[in-house]
């Protein structure tokens, strides 16, 4: 596949003008968010952009208002910053931004409706329950089996979430869970996991997931030096093509903007399931949406540009 077209142009640095890279938060990302930020402020500063750091605290909304820039770089990860609460307050002030609108990020954040979207549009999710008491945890052993992950809905980066393979371990795990709010439990999709970021509707080269662990979880993917990332990722053509046109659809479905990435899981019969789409993903030096971009032929300056590139579509400039 020929990713030439995603090469930025030069003209977007001073297109873009004044560039405040919003980082921090408060929500259980803080410290995830805070590593990408500071990856996406280098790499923008090393491109040309003239940009500044800003950690967006409790008092977001007086920080935007006194905001002294053309436009935003979000890598605001989670709650507050991936949920379309930001992006609401950045529309009100009239602050130009990067990633997705208010309407497609409230729905990636929210992984119960994002699946129904996924299953309403015909895209294959695994199987699931909401649970909210001990009595709904039986329920779902009955009807789910195992193994199944036990999910928050509204965090990102695997917090909270517990991969169960025995029963006695599904109260443990629901109870972990219920400390971000709402919960639910998911069918454990048996078989190897894949990735893919995009840009635009463009997407980037799958990567392959392993790890020694349960499963990919917080440790995993920011911190862990024996995951093994995988990248061109192994598949036929066939297979890598079924899922690059799910990735398509998802983005399409979910509305998602600019850039982001879907996790996918393979089944026994090389079946994909979409796992969640996240709109605002890592961009640390673990992180995927990098790493894609990288056997792409774009580096992390290149990269970073060319999402800003993205968000000037539409004001005539590009």
């Amino acid at each position: 596949m020929n990713f030439e077209s995603l090469k930025p142009s030069k003209k977007s640095i001073k297109q873009v003008g004044r560039v405040a890279v919003l980082m921090g938060g408060t929500s259980a990302e803080r410290e995830i968010s805070l590593m990408s930020g500071n990856a996406v402020h280098q790499a923008l500063v090393d491109t040309g952009v003239d940009a500044f750091k800003l950690d967006i605290r409790g008092n977001a909304i007086e920080q935007l208002q006194t905001l002294k820039a053309d436009r935003v770089f979000n890598v605001l990860h989670g709650r507050g910053g991936e949920d379309g609460q930001l992006q609401a307050v950045m529309d009100l002030l009239g602050i130009k931004y990067t990633g997705s609108d208010v309407g497609a990020s409230a729905l990636a954040m929210n992984k119960l409706l994002t699946k129904r979207v996924l299953r309403g549009s015909g895209l294959p999710t695994p199987d699931f329950q909401v649970i909210n008491s001990e009595e709904d945890c039986k329920k779902s052993l009955n009807e789910l089996g195992l193994p199944v992950f036990v999910k928050p809905n509204l965090e990102g980066s695997s917090i909270g979430m517990t991969a169960v393979t025995k029963a006695e371990e599904l109260m443990p795990a629901y109870k972990k869970a219920k400390q971000f709010g709402a919960v639910f439990v998911e069918k454990y999709i048996i078989g190897p996991e894949y990735t893919a970021g995009f840009l635009g509707d463009q997407v980037l080269p799958l990567i392959k997931l392993e790890t020694p662990r349960k499963f990919y979880d917080y440790e995993a993917k920011y911190f862990s030096d024996d995951t093994i990332y995988t990248c061109p990722c192994g598949l036929n053509e066939e297979t890598a093509s079924i899922i690059n046109k799910l990735v398509t659809e998802t983005i399409k479905v979910t509305g998602a903007k600019h850039w982001g990435r879907v996790d996918i899981m393979l089944d026994e019969n090389a079946q994909p399931f979409i796992i969640e789409i996240n709109t605002v993903p890592g961009m640390t030096d673990h992180s995927l949406v990098p790493m894609a971009a990288k056997q792409a032929g774009l580096n992390m300056s290149e990269l970073v540009l060319k999402i800003l590139e993205l968000s000037l579509k539409g004001e005539n400039l590009v």
